[in-house]
């Protein structure tokens, strides 16, 4: 990757210029977050080297499917099934919102906050 600079003064700063790409999800957005604010030198690094957005984008992807398998698992595990669906929706949908929490939880723990 070539880098040009404008001269500004005394100073020679360089034009980076971020490529416009499709929005980050909810999970990119948290790890991009995540980097600017506590692992700054990464995150620094990612822009300079233009690979910030396929970073995020990996992550995030990685989270969605990561979480899909583990609601799905912990669902299971609980007992949560179609047939407690069709006779009790309010305690489905109460057992399930407490999967995709937990396993929110989880894929934060090790994909997002590392």
């Amino acid at each position: 990757m070539n880098i040009t600079y404008t001269q500004n003064g005394d100073y020679l700063i360089p034009n980076i210029v971020i490529r416009k790409t499709k929005p980050l999800g909810h999970y990119g957005k948290l790890r991009k977050a995540y980097l600017e604010m506590h692992r700054p030198i990464l995150f620094n690094e990612l822009v300079l080297s233009d690979k910030l957005f396929e970073h995020c984008a990996e992550i995030d992807e990685a989270a969605r499917n990561r979480i899909e398998l583990i609601v799905r698992s912990l669902a299971e595990q609980n007992g949560v099934t179609e047939q407690l669906k069709a006779e009790n929706q309010m305690e489905w949908v109460r057992q399930m919102n407490a999967c995709k929490a937990q396993a929110d939880k989880i894929v934060k723990a090790e994909l997002i906050y590392d």
